[in-house]
């Protein structure tokens, strides 16, 4: 078995990208994406522009994750090109590069500290400190760590808070935030203006709602599942927070597809820069990232990685408001 260190060093062998096949995956999602984008527009059949619209999501969830991918330099790297399309997407998506390179980052370094400074993830509190908020305080934070929060991600979490909130706190650092903001509602006005209420629906509301749902339960999902590890900021430990606090989501071929293999995130923390498509090969070939916190996307596991709201330092696990509220009635 590899110590802790030499394993980051074995897995510098897979951090090289394979530059044509990077280039495939992304222009053949995107290429995908804009044929069901149109397909909203010109099927005359509501039901077809429906079925195009979450053709639409599923393509703009695996550019997503092939984005963030990029973000990380893991792939197109240097690539003048890349950078243009890349830029276009994340305003398009309502993740500029701003925004998404500062938050992203931030989560990578400070994933499973105690924080009640929060940037680029659901805020996890330790029992201890939640009971000494005030009822304003727990309030804010149950609300943002509720599961309709997750669902309806599109507009408190990407709009707002990525978009509207660090535009009109910084507008010079932010400028794209705004930008971005001002494109989607554009974008919105115009297709209700000239398309009508089904057409927008289809062409925008169906692709923004799944996308953003599904990749907000799946984010939420890899950091907060049931056997997660947290540590306080005195003992944290990068690779120990990418191995025990950072889940394996198990998924079909087909949800592996969709969201380009962002179900092995334990690797992806241990090494940032391995291309999507390289992390089941990495995987296999090293028995110390072939045992990690799981979780899935079966309606049971789902629904109880929502349950799961504080950190029971006595108990060195998630907990739920149930067994807390248990715990403080004895």
């Amino acid at each position: 078995m590899l110590s802790k260190n030499n394993l980051v060093k074995a897995t510098l062998e897979f951090v090289g990208e394979n530059r044509p096949m990077s280039w495939y995956y992304f222009l053949s999602t995107l290429f995908l994406a804009i044929v069901a984008y149109s397909a909203t527009w010109l099927f005359p059949f509501t039901w077809a522009k429906i079925i195009s619209g979450v053709l639409a999501g599923v393509m703009m969830t695996r550019l997503f994750v092939i984005y963030h991918d990029y973000q990380h330099g893991a792939i197109l790297k240097d690539s003048a090109l890349a950078k243009f399309l890349m830029t276009l997407f994340g305003i398009f998506s309502l993740a500029p590069n701003s925004i998404w390179n500062e938050t992203h980052e931030h989560h990578h370094h400070h994933n499973s500290r105690f924080s009640k400074f929060v940037i680029g993830s659901f805020p996890t509190l330790s029992v201890h400190t939640f009971k000494a908020l005030s009822k304003a305080q727990k309030t804010k934070y149950l609300v943002i760590r509720h599961p309709l929060m997750i669902v309806f991600a599109y507009i408190p979490i990407f709009l707002v808070s990525f978009c509207l909130w660090p535009f009109f706190e910084n507008p010079k650092r932010y400028w794209d935030c705004g930008l971005a903001a001002a494109i989607h509602i554009g974008i919105t006005i115009t297709l209700i203006t000239w398309g009508g209420w089904i057409v927008w629906c289809c062409s925008m509301l169906i692709p923004s709602f799944l996308m953003y749902a599904l990749g907000g339960y799946i984010f939420y999902a890899q950091h907060n599942f049931t056997t997660v590890v947290l540590h306080d900021d005195d003992v944290w430990d990068y690779l120990d927070a990418a191995l025990y606090s950072s889940s394996y989501i198990k998924m079909n071929m087909v949800m592996r597809w969709i969201t380009a293999n962002i179900g092995y995130h334990h690797i992806h923390h241990v090494n940032s820069r391995i291309p999507f498509y390289r992390l089941p090969e990495v995987m296999q070939k090293f028995p110390e990232l072939q045992n990690p916190g799981t979780t899935s996307l079966h309606p049971r596991e789902v629904w109880r990685c929502l349950q799961l709201k504080l950190w029971d330092e006595d108990k060195r696990r998630m907990i739920t408001l149930s067994e807390l509220k248990m715990t403080a009635s004895h």
